[in-house]
């Protein structure tokens, strides 16, 4: 029974978490150390998987008509926008890719309940929000290579206590990206 109550409290956590541009995997290690779990880091980080998963199905369930209409653009013939978009997530999303096929065993042990590790990360993330609030818009096109910088720091982003989206919406804040547009192309 106990196992059920962490796994709604951590439920009401990532749900609560998710859309805000804080770390909600840095909260979840933070809940799991506050209800004493004491599972293993394979256990750990798949109960965390499981909850983003879960967040990514209401994401795509929320986006649902916007995601559509990406992926029927997409199709047609001929360059379009939405095909540059697709692409330019794609690469982004690269950096993050390796770096979870490559340092799996390493990215375990970052989900050990390192309550020292999550709490550096979350102040990191309040600097770099912090730091973006001040950034000067110059209104640079969302390219190729600002994207894979976008992508690098996504990949830094799987550490506890990052947040993914202020990573990749500060990154392009400060590469001179609108915020509409770098808020878009984070969610």
């Amino acid at each position: 029974m106990n196992d059920v109550f962490n796994a709604i409290i951590l439920g009401i956590v990532q749900g609560l978490t998710e859309f805000l541009p804080v770390s909600s995997s840095g909260h979840l290690e933070l809940a799991k150390y506050i209800l004493g779990d004491k599972s293993m880091p394979q256990d750990s980080l798949l109960m965390t998987v499981v909850l983003h998963f879960g967040t990514a199905m209401a994401t795509v369930y929320v986006f649902r008509k916007e995601i559509l209409e990406i992926i029927q653009k997409f199709f047609t013939k001929g360059e379009s926008e939405e095909k540059s978009f697709v692409y330019k997530i794609v690469l982004s999303m690269i950096p993050a890719a390796i770096v979870g096929l490559f340092f799996e065993k390493e990215l375990e042990q970052l989900f050990t309940q390192n309550i020292m590790l999550v709490c550096a990360m979350l102040i990191i993330t309040g600097i770099l929000l912090f730091i973006a609030d001040r950034a000067t818009v110059t209104g640079n096109n969302v390219t190729y290579l600002n994207l894979l910088k976008v992508g690098i720091a996504q990949a830094i982003d799987i550490t506890p206590g990052i947040s993914r989206s202020s990573a990749t919406i500060s990154t392009s804040v400060l590469l001179g990206i609108d915020r509409t547009k770098a808020a878009r192309f984070s969610f």
